[in-house]
């Protein structure tokens, strides 16, 4: 492989301190480069010209949340550092910096690669364009949900559950994070009955449904799983990206031949030091097709600014010869009324809509559910309110008396 090895890795980050910046962005340098905390042997100008991380930092105009003091800092290494290695370059742009004494708050907000990454890395294999060439779904967002309850049926319940999607005309279907290779559920069985149903609905009409099966665990086993998903007639799985770690992940990417679902629990631990702009850059670089981004109007804490940011950040190329642009995807709490703001903020229709709760409780049953859904993205679509077009659909308007 061929690189430039003088090219730089560039990272920035939201710092706050109530020390001098100066000196605390040269600590921080210092310690995520060829420096410690006391000069030594060794590091001279010669090394520290090839080797030290380069720093700028500026003053921001914003308040901070106690005495310190709110500043950008940008930090560079050389590629030479580390090499194009995604676990080493999560070291050395989020290792020993948070709890630096100087450091009251960091937050990497965005990275820059060099070209070497793009070439080492294999990016998703699918993204967008193989995931709707595999479901059939043109021009329009593909309407999914999560098996539910998440834990406590049998695989025969979740084959049923799966039976009625199917012949309701849901796109996807995705087990939920919980739900793995329990005993009360074994993988095995749950994939084999679920993908009967599937392959005979598929038989009779002619429409696969994408059935993301979350086969996380020890990487045997989730090479193992995966091979039984594809040997079944499966068209995507899904893998936990906290509970595999960065190197499980790669491991298992090299070996995949399917759409992988990626599934961001964990993801209220790691906010605190990312933004979600930088950390999904490496899980797409890494090679996930379809990656989560919360939804509208959420269960959880996130505003819609950062969910709209998130999601056109998977859809935002990060090399010129090579995009990783991925399908991002919406859920946690997610109803008929999502789709029209979804629409009117991200402006295309390239994502994955996830209801649970939202189509499953619908009153008039799973079939009205998706139904519905269907039916507000369209409404939305063509700029009609939902008020408007509940008039003329019965499960739509079901589902707005439900959802208020």
């Amino acid at each position: 492989m061929n690189m430039n090895m003088s090219a730089r890795i560039e990272a920035v980050y939201h710092l706050e301190t109530a020390d001098d910046p100066e000196q605390t962005a040269a600590l921080i340098a210092g310690e995520q480069s060829s420096g410690t905390f006391v000069a030594i042997p060794g590091e001279d100008e010669a090394l520290k010209a090839r080797a030290a991380a380069r720093y700028e930092i500026t003053a921001l105009d914003q308040a901070s949340r106690s005495d310190a003091k709110c500043y950008e800092l940008k930090l560079s290494w050389p590629l030479e550092n580390l090499g194009p290695s995604l676990p080493n370059l999560m070291a050395t742009i989020a290792g020993n910096l948070y709890e630096l004494k100087p450091v009251r708050s960091l937050r990497l907000m965005d990275m820059t690669l060099p070209p070497a990454f793009a070439q080492a890395y294999p990016g998703p294999a699918f993204g967008i364009a193989g995931t709707r060439a595999l479901t059939g779904v043109q021009h329009r967002p593909l309407i999914g949900t999560i098996i539910k309850p998440s834990v406590g049926l049998s695989p025969q319940d979740t084959a049923d559950i799966v039976a009625q999607l199917c012949e309701a005309g849901v796109d996807f279907i995705k087990d939920d994070e919980l739900q793995a290779d329990g005993p009360a559920c074994p993988f095995d069985e749950r994939v084999t009955l679920s993908m009967a149903v599937i392959n005979r609905h598929a038989e009779r009409s002619g429409k696969k449904v994408m059935y993301a099966f979350n086969l996380t665990g020890e990487i045997d086993e989730m090479k193992r799983r995966h091979d039984l998903v594809q040997q079944l007639g499966g068209t995507a799985v899904m893998l936990s990206l906290n509970s595999v770690g960065m190197a499980g992940f790669n491991a298992f990417r090299r070996h995949a031949q399917l759409p992988i679902h990626a599934h961001r629990n964990g993801w209220g631990y790691v906010q605190a030091g990312w933004s979600y702009t930088a950390w999904q850059k490496l899980w797409r670089l890494a090679g996930v097709d379809h990656m989560h981004v919360n939804g509208i109007a959420n269960k959880f804490q996130e505003d819609d600014d950062s969910v709209i940011t998130s999601a056109r950040a998977c859809m935002t190329p990060m090399f010129a010869d090579k995009p990783c642009t991925i399908m991002p995807v919406f859920s946690s709490g997610q109803t008929v009324r999502q789709a029209a703001p979804t629409w009117e903020r991200l402006q295309s229709t390239d994502l994955i809509f996830l209801a649970g709760g939202g189509l499953f409780a619908h009153p008039g049953g799973i079939a009205a559910g998706v139904s519905a859904l269907r039916q507000s993205w369209s409404a939305a679509i063509e700029g009609l309110p939902l008020d408007v077009a509940a008039k003329t659909h019965r499960e739509l308007r079901e589902a707005l008396e439900k959802f208020k």
